[in-house]
């Protein structure tokens, strides 16, 4: 698994993220993210998104 997005970053490409906490356990809280878009504050602090469904079309490819 890569590294979680933090809340304020850009997102590197467009798709489905999942929350996770600051330990990195999974929340099953999911948002849609465009590339370039700045990632949402989590409900946890320290916590971060990570990818889980990227998009199907060539305007996400990163």
């Amino acid at each position: 698994m890569s590294e979680p997005v933090k809340p304020g970053q850009r997102a590197p490409r467009s798709g489905q993220y999942e929350e996770v906490g600051p330990r990195g356990g999974r929340t099953g809280h999911e948002v849609t993210i465009s590339k370039g878009e700045r990632v949402p504050p989590t409900r946890q602090p320290g916590g971060g998104f990570t990818m889980v469904d990227p998009t199907k079309n060539k305007s996400g490819r990163g």
